[in-house]
């Protein structure tokens, strides 16, 4: 089963690194030019492909890129083995 669940973390890691990794650096970028040091216009630039509005995916970007954040945690998590029940051995 874990094997299983390293498969789908896998896939799932490669196709979401380009869209979560936008996500960051737009993040921090805006964080960076618009409030820092208030240049205003390619903070607009950095929050549009933020949210995906640029590309025309405002609607559903912030939908995938949670969806894929979750499945990347719970599958996580699966590997770790943090929740198998363990037998405690006879003493």
């Amino acid at each position: 089963m874990v094997r299983t669940f390293r498969n789908y973390h896998r896939s799932l890691a490669i196709i979401m690194a380009l869209p979560l990794g936008v996500t960051i650096l737009t993040g921090l970028g805006y964080t960076i030019f618009a409030d820092w040091l208030h240049w205003d216009g390619i903070g607009e630039v950095l929050l549009g492909l933020h949210t995906g509005e640029l590309l025309g995916l405002e609607n559903i970007y912030p939908v995938l890129n949670g969806l894929g954040a979750i499945g990347l945690v719970v599958t996580g998590i699966v590997m770790t083995k943090l929740t198998k029940t363990r037998r405690k051995s006879p003493v």
